[in-house]
């Protein structure tokens, strides 16, 4: 059992991030044992919330992962103090799909019994906020609002005139944060530019739990989370691709989610962690490589040049299953050409070629009915998951697809990625593999 609560919004750029990091920091120095998830496929904000909190966050995504998946993967929360959840985009926003698994983060609020706390960004609005408040607390019977946070407040007479019109709402005003551009973070294509890149990501912690404690009703927080029951042990995502696994990482390879390798630990297989940007191989003592996402468009000349990790991997996938996902599915293909149009060769293993220069923004959820059995799902096994990226392929070369998809909506997507051998890519990120019909 623990404690949690859900940061929410109406709408993306809230403030939701802020709230969330600088709660958790000024939580974790009260001496509290904090823990945090994100709903949604977004995997750069758990890096943030681990580094605010000291433990590790995951991912939950009511579209992709079945109930029983989402409270298992916060198994160990249990016997945390708090637990704080931040929404995607708006509380209700999702794709389609049954009651409670639409993608919208009210499902978990639903489903997990956790009050909601909405953070509002009031610019350009007064009173009018009260009735933004109170729509969304009465939109869906069982998502509880149990308080809010007023954000881009301009002055206290604007402050007044909301409070005005949200107190016979009876939903406590929970905090009330100023215009203050130094509470913001460095963004970049894809969201926020990554937590392991920030040279002074303490002192901006830092900065927003001194504002977290100077503008929040922290013990107003605490006593609006409600006591939820978790499962004893952690789930297992999607099928571990080997027992011994070598999984890339380093800034050009960091998208990989969190409960997927707790996953696979779980499961019983061991991984192996190797850097291409240190022109490091996949190591000779696994049985299976994984190429997670992250930005190999940024580090292209380097990856071009890490002759040592395009030899290892040709050697490894003579022999071992190799697998890519977006970045890595890039890096897998013959070139990529990066923004200013200069072309790279990659490694080589399969025949498609990917431009950055070409931009395109891809986005949505993504539901996947397998070809050809891979070492991590069986032939016609669906996977959920996810794109969410703007290179596109420039030449679609000649390797079998790996699977069909469908989108978020159910409207056919067509054929996707490529196999030659035991080398498989795809631009779209598995978050879950679907649970067959009982």
């Amino acid at each position: 059992m623990v404690k949690a609560l859900l940061i929410a919004a109406p709408k993306s750029g809230s403030g939701k991030t802020t709230v969330t990091l600088g709660l958790l920091r000024a939580l974790k120095r009260r001496g509290l044992a904090v823990r945090a998830a994100k709903s949604g496929p977004d995997y750069i904000d758990p890096a943030f919330h681990a580094a605010a909190c000291g433990a590790e966050s995951v991912n939950l995504d009511s579209w992709s992962m079945a109930p029983d998946l989402m409270a298992g993967l916060l198994a160990p929360a249990a016997g945390s103090d708090i637990l704080i959840i931040e929404s995607a985009m708006g509380l209700f926003d999702g794709a389609d799909g049954p009651e409670g698994r639409t993608g919208a983060s009210a499902d978990i609020a639903a489903a997990l019994g956790i009050p909601v706390v909405l953070v509002m960004d009031c610019s350009g609005q007064s009173q009018s906020a009260g009735a933004v408040l109170h729509g969304f607390a009465s939109l869906r019977p069982g998502v509880r609002v149990a308080g809010t946070i007023l954000n881009q407040v301009a002055s206290p007479r604007h402050a007044r005139g909301i409070r005005a019109a949200v107190a016979p709402l009876g939903i406590p005003v929970l905090g009330q944060l100023g215009r203050d551009d130094t509470l913001t973070l460095p963004e970049r294509h894809l969201g926020l530019v990554q937590a392991g890149e920030h040279a002074d990501l303490e002192t901006r912690l830092e900065q927003l739990a001194d504002a977290a404690e100077a503008h929040l009703d922290i013990d107003g927080l605490l006593a609006a989370a409600a006591d939820i029951t978790l499962p004893a042990d952690t789930a297992t995502a999607l099928t571990p691709p080997g027992q011994r696994i070598a999984l890339a990482r380093d800034a050009a390879f960091s998208f990989t989610y969190a409960h997927l390798i707790g996953g696979w630990r779980a499961a019983g297989a061991e991984i192996t962690f190797f850097s291409p940007l240190a022109d490091e191989a996949p190591p000779e003592g696994c049985d299976a490589c994984w190429l997670p996402g992250g930005y190999p468009e940024l580090h292209a000349p380097a990856l071009a040049a890490a002759t040592g990790f395009k030899a290892g991997l040709a050697r490894f996938a003579r022999t071992r299953p190799v697998h890519g996902e977006c970045g890595g599915y890039m890096v897998l293909g013959r070139t990529l050409t990066d923004a200013e149009g200069t072309i790279h060769p990659m490694a080589d293993l399969l025949s498609h070629a990917t431009s950055y220069a070409r931009r395109r923004m891809t986005l949505g959820y993504r539901r996947a009915v397998m070809g050809e059995a891979l070492s991590f799902a069986a032939a016609g096994q669906v996977l959920r998951g996810h794109e969410f990226h703007y290179a596109t392929v420039c030449d679609p070369g000649s390797d079998a697809p790996v699977a069909r998809l469908t989108d978020g909506w159910g409207e056919e997507l067509g054929l996707a990625g490529g196999r030659r051998g035991p080398v498989s890519g795809t631009f779209f990120h598995v978050i879950a593999a679907e649970a067959a019909p009982a």
